[in-house]
């Protein structure tokens, strides 16, 4: 609690008391921020005015800690605009003085009520993490038990996190976790592919714009900044970004606003930037594919997530998984599956990841025919083997690089059955990059 006349404060750490409550107090915003660091407690009664820092300045103090604070702001005649202004930075509900006894220990009951909720849910997820489940992420292997760790152990805050890991890892699923055990959970998320928006388009795309900025432009559009905004942005493939966008995109994110193409006012935002990337970041740094300023400002917190190759622990966990929602989804009976599909199945390398192996359950379950799938029912390239089928090619000594390549990305794609978008995610490239070197080789 904080509040800066003694004799209120006095009065109402005695009704708190013997409301059951255990009470700290601090006479100035100061002390305030010192208490919530040490005593940690699960609800604020705050005076919106005080010494040193007000209950505003305190609200945005909460919020840069990442703590999730129920927050009650008292206020005296004429603070009411500050009031509403506490309500939108965070505070859950405000209270005019003099307070009403009755009604203050009414709300604090319904919160307590809610945080012992919410207290439980959390040991929920985590009991559900040590049998190997965390929101839709799946895993009991040494790596995933990590990744798990670190997603509840940074999802309550603000802070920005760079997701990293082979195309197909689940790198869009962590992020959308990250955000639904989020206190901005209620609030938007928005995800955008940098490397599927053509860089013409952008800039227009993140940040919006005016009516009349470009040919075209026939009315205002809100941007993926502002669609996002009191939510979570992911921005997925960032290393795709041109670097000129890049500098503009970081000092939005420093500065939480954004002005629209074409436009003269800023907005004011409050968005969580999750970043995702197939590169090697560190690398991406180097080569220049993504400015080390915006490198650091991002990655506060880092996330690796794990090929399908070395969690293969997880394989029966996670088939189990995929046949069960895709069983729910086609409304059929839940399958068994034979032990040597099985087998099969945990012995592939998995080039396309647990993307790879979602699609082969829901092909499997789609085409087969009886109570149990079998390896029948698996694609072609599972049910073949040896050097001569088309899950292997021989490379000959004294071969360039570039025809070792070419020779790599023709059968991928024979070896996904000629879909070029699925022959690029087990080859863990972008799209485009595959069509890139497609049509150079047919200039050469």
């Amino acid at each position: 609690m904080a509040e800066d006349d003694k004799a209120t404060h006095e009065d109402w750490s005695e009704s708190l008391g013997a409301w059951g409550y255990e009470v700290a107090v601090a006479e100035d915003g100061d002390r305030a921020i010192e208490l919530i660091r040490s005593f940690s407690p699960d609800i604020f009664l705050c005076d919106l005015k005080m010494p040193r820092r007000d209950g505003l300045t305190l609200l945005k103090d909460i919020h840069e800690l990442g703590v999730e604070l129920a927050t009650i702001i008292v206020s005296g005649e004429g603070e009411i605009p500050e009031a509403v202004q506490a309500i939108k930075l965070g505070a859950l509900d405000y209270l005019r003085k003099p307070v009403d006894p009755h009604h203050l220990r009414q709300i604090l009951k319904t919160l307590s009520e809610n945080i012992s909720v919410r207290e439980e849910n959390l040991r929920l997820r985590r009991r559900l993490m040590e049998s190997g489940e965390l929101g839709p992420i799946y895993g009991r292997s040494l790596a995933m038990r990590r990744v798990m760790n670190s997603i509840e152990r940074l999802a309550g805050s603000s802070a920005s996190v760079i997701i990293s890991g082979e195309s197909g890892t689940g790198k869009e699923l962590a992020a959308r976790t990250i955000h639904d055990l989020s206190p901005r959970r209620r609030g938007p998320y928005i995800g955008v592919n940098c490397a599927a928006i053509p860089d013409t388009l952008m800039e227009s795309e993140l940040f919006g714009y005016e009516r009349g900025a470009f040919t075209g432009a026939d009315r205002r559009k809100e941007g993926s900044f502002e669609l996002a905004n009191h939510g979570t942005l992911l921005l997925d493939e960032i290393t795709e970004m041109k670097i000129e966008l890049q500098a503009k995109l970081l000092r939005i994110i420093e500065e939480q606003r954004v002005r629209r193409v074409g436009g003269t006012a800023e907005v004011a935002l409050d968005v969580r930037v999750l970043a995702a990337s197939n590169r090697d970041i560190d690398r991406a740094v180097k080569d220049g594919k993504l400015r080390e300023d915006l490198y650091y400002r991002l990655g506060v917190f880092t996330i690796q997530m794990p090929p399908l190759r070395e969690r293969t622990e997880d394989i029966p966990l996670l088939i189990d998984a995929f046949l069960e929602f895709f069983a729910e989804r086609e409304h059929k009976p839940l399958p068994t599956i034979a032990e040597e599909c099985r087998e099969v199945l945990r012995g592939h390398p998995w080039p396309g990841n647990v993307r790879q192996l979602r699609n082969v359950i829901e092909r499997a379950l789609i085409v087969c025919q009886s109570s149990t799938i079998t390896t029948a029912d698996l694609p072609q390239e599972f049910r073949t083997t040896g050097q001569g089928d088309s899950g292997w090619f021989r490379v000959r000594m004294g071969s360039s690089l570039e025809d070792v390549e070419r020779e790599l990305i023709v059968r991928t794609i024979e070896y996904a059955g000629g879909n070029k978008t699925r022959a690029a995610e087990i080859l863990g490239v972008a799209p485009k990059t595959l069509y890139n070197r497609l049509e150079r080789y047919e200039e050469h």
